[in-house]
């Protein structure tokens, strides 16, 4: 049973993940045309082109994927509770699959620029993932890069966010109790 949970949480999880990336990227303004981005789109598209026809954009955030991201964390909770055999909570469940796509937003971020840090040693410029990546963390990044002085060459932008994001996911486990579980 213990595989079944992990398959079925690393299946939900990536695919949740995935839909939040696509509307990271559409926020960003990123490359549209990037193969990475391509690939987001189009595993994406069957779920949530349907919902789109039905539920409108809010000032430039596409609301209908961030709609089947929700859906799909409630459903991955759904799902696990029936295959373990617990009872089904669907208020409860509405709460924390909601819960649980505010924390993936943010453990995307955190991967994302963890990603970008370790291509910037490894990649040669020119990859298309790593300028992709580059887009995606800029509007985060480079408020942080305006208030740090110049520390000649070092670039401690990527720490700084990385430790933001860990003090907000700490403090919000604070008042979420079931935060740290999700």
């Amino acid at each position: 049973m213990e595989a079944v949970n992990f398959l079925l949480t690393f299946l939900f999880d990536t695919y949740v993940m995935i839909l939040l990336l696509r509307v990271w990227l559409q926020l960003a303004r990123a490359d549209f045309y990037n193969p990475f981005s391509q690939f987001v789109v189009k595993a994406t598209a069957p779920v949530v082109n349907p919902f789109r026809r039905i539920i409108p954009g809010l000032g430039g955030i596409d609301m209908a994927t961030i709609v089947v991201a929700i859906l799909i964390s409630i459903a991955k909770f759904v799902v696990l509770s029936i295959v373990n055999g617990a009872p089904v909570d669907l208020l409860l469940f509405v709460i924390v699959g909601a819960l649980f796509a505010i924390k993936q937003a943010g453990f995307l971020i955190f991967w994302v620029m963890i990603l970008m840090a370790l291509m910037s040693w490894v990649v040669q410029s020119g990859n298309p993932v790593q300028f992709l990546f580059h887009q995606l963390t800029q509007p985060i990044l480079n408020p942080i890069r305006r208030i740090l002085p110049d520390m000649g060459g070092l670039d401690l932008s990527v720490l700084i966010a990385l430790v933001g994001l860990n003090f907000l996911n700490l403090f919000l486990g604070g008042f979420v109790p079931y935060w740290h579980s999700l």
